[in-house]
């Protein structure tokens, strides 16, 4: 729910500004009619004024502006005097912070102004608006109609009668009738309440009627104004997010002084939680609802614990539909990105521990002679998800640190292919003649392929982008050595007959070496036909059975081209199977309509 801080007197423990006092310079004489002789009209008779001596120097004749906000029922008769003669008199407030306003009381000891403004300043004195105009007579003096006649005028001769001379009170609601609030934390609602400085500016002293009874004191020392208490009730200014307040740029701990830096809830942060935590900006801040009570709590950013802070991003709240725009300052633990959920270049996704844990990402262990300098990812050195490094031209093994099987002579630019009908010696180049020198992996039943790379099914497609130093093997690299006897696209009978399970329009991405097959990472485009196994518009695997040590798939599928492909598939791997017998042509419009009519008509 929103919150609000108790309601105190904002004056307790802070002591006004004046323009006069009296006694400044020196003692001064100053008559007034005691309070228990002026509380009715003239005609029961005002009785004998009193006359005395002020000294602001003097502790028992002082009459100071710290006097207006003691506690008003420990010093009941203690009170603040201006100097005599004075007609314009200030009397001002300032506050460290912001706070908001619900009722100012003054209680006068001398006669209460004929003429008075109540003012309050929201940026610590720079400027001043008027909350509410007292006279005598509100046309004559301000040109503004009385409250009395005119409901929600900003004048009201309400407080402005000179009797009774003593004890009269001025009091200004901040809300009432006029000043409708629902929600204390709207922008209206903060125009209204909230302040940082408040003025009265007293502009025209009035006598007490008992001065034409034969008077025998000069009248010049009945000439003050005095104020006995100025209570300010209000509250520390908190959004709707605290309900407690503690000090707030000062020393000393008064009791009954209401402080001004909230105790912020909500995951709220600031003096008066006007902002969100450092880790909880995922949402814009909103001040609490206090129409519905909504806390309309600031909600934590998805850092991972790899993050101290967060910032909250406008555009990439808009991109996720208003959903989400937290973005993370300044990863941890070698992770980046908004939310640093990935490794950092040269650093990779460790599996086997959660995304939370601080050694998520481990660095990659490359051969620097093996592993690319330059790879498709710019910095990357390895994968980042498998940590299986970039290797140079011929180069293989999850760290570049060994030849292909085809390849010899491993140094700085790579691998060379043998020259020769099957593999070769690695380090001189000499062919092998039989089988004998054939590898031969020893797998046991539920073992790990050596060298596996398990393919997550939703990589883009730019991460598998190859250039100059694409890693896997295929026909690109050197093509005047792949020689396969292709499958042609013959009769409708001789298709039918092949009942091949599935057809496609694929763009190869990748190719790679199992050691015991070869896997080839293609993005379906187009499904013409499909069997037991389910295909569809995504990155998936396919498996050549036939492939040679020269580092070439049979049939040829270059990476980065389109192709017409027809073959088998296996139900129980849910694998797409390529094989000599399958059907496989560079994609071209007229082939695709040509095997889509034949796949509709021809074959039943």
């Amino acid at each position: 729910r929103s919150c609000n801080p108790p309601v105190g007197n904002l004056a307790t423990g802070r002591t006004p500004v004046t323009l006069t006092t009296c006694g400044q310079n020196s003692t001064e004489l100053y008559c007034f009619y005691p309070d228990q002789n002026v509380l009715h009209r003239v005609t029961h008779g005002c009785g004998q004024p009193r006359c005395t001596k002020c000294n602001a120097n003097q502790p028992d004749n002082s009459h100071l502006p710290a006097d207006m906000t003691d506690d008003f029922f420990a010093n009941p008769i203690s009170w603040w005097q201006s100097a005599q003669g004075v007609h314009r008199e200030e009397i001002r407030l300032d506050f460290e912070t912001e706070f908001y306003l619900t009722h100012v009381i003054a209680v006068f000891k001398s006669p209460r102004p004929a003429a008075m403004v109540l003012e309050r300043s929201q940026d610590y004195g720079q400027t001043w608006r008027p909350y509410k105009y007292f006279s005598v007579n509100c046309t004559a003096t301000f040109g503004l109609q009385d409250d009395l006649i005119e409901e929600g005028s900003m004048c009201t001769s309400r407080y402005s009668d000179a009797v009774p001379c003593t004890r009269g009170e001025v009091i200004y609601r901040a809300l009432s009738p006029a000043n409708k609030i629902e929600d204390p934390y709207s922008p209206e609602a903060q125009d209204l309440l909230k302040l940082t400085n408040l003025r009265l500016l007293l502009l025209k002293r009035q006598e007490c009627p008992c001065h034409g009874l034969g008077l025998v004191e000069k009248p010049q020392r009945f000439a003050h104004y005095a104020i006995y208490d100025l209570i300010i009730r209000g509250s520390c200014f908190c959004n709707g997010h605290a309900e407690e307040c503690e000090l707030a740029n000062r020393t000393g701990v008064m009791e009954n002084v209401v402080h001004g830096k909230c105790v912020c809830r909500h995951n709220t942060a600031g003096d008066h939680c006007e902002k969100c935590a450092p880790l909880y900006n995922d949402q814009p801040w909103k001040p609490g609802d206090g129409k519905t009570g909504a806390p309309n709590e600031c909600r934590k950013c998805r850092c991972h614990n790899h993050a101290d802070s967060c910032h909250f991003d406008l555009s990439v709240w808009l991109a996720s539909g208003k959903r989400s725009g937290g973005v993370c300052d300044d990863c941890k633990h070698n992770t980046e990105g908004h939310r640093c959920q990935r490794c950092k270049p040269g650093y990779y996704r460790d599996r086997g521990k959660p995304l939370s844990s601080a050694e998520v990402c481990k660095p990659c262990v490359c051969q620097p002679m093996g592993s690319a300098n330059a790879t498709f990812s710019r910095s990357w050195r390895c994968h980042p998800k498998t940590g299986f490094c970039y290797c140079k031209p011929g180069v293989a093994g999850p760290n570049c640190d060994r030849c292909l099987m085809g390849y010899w002579g491993f140094g700085e630019h790579g691998c060379r292919p043998c020259d020769c009908a099957r593999d070769c010696d690695q380090h001189t180049g000499n062919c092998f003649n039989g089988y004998d020198n054939e590898p031969f992996f020893n797998i046991p039943i539920g073992g790990r392929i050596p060298d596996l790379v398990q393919t997550p099914a939703n990589e883009s497609e730019e991460e598998w982008r190859w250039n100059d130093h694409e890693q896997g093997f295929s026909a690109l690299r050197h093509p005047e050595k792949c020689v396969c006897k292709e499958k042609v696209l013959g009769s409708v009978s001789d298709f039918c007959q092949m009942k091949y399970a599935y057809v496609i329009k694929a763009r190869i991405l990748s190719a790679h070496d199992k050691g015991t097959h070869a896997e080839v990472v293609v993005k379906v485009k187009k499904v013409l036909k499909s069997g037991k196994v389910k295909i569809t518009r995504s990155n998936r695997s396919i498996y050549p059975e036939s492939w040679t040590n020269r580092g070439c798939t049979c049939p040829i599928l270059n990476p980065g081209t389109d192709y017409l492909i027809a073959g088998q598939e296996d139900s129980r791997t849910s694998k797409l199977l390529v094989n000599m017998n399958s059907l496989v042509k560079p994609w071209k419009a007229h082939l695709g309509k040509q095997v889509s009519d034949i796949l509709r008509t021809g074959c039943n």
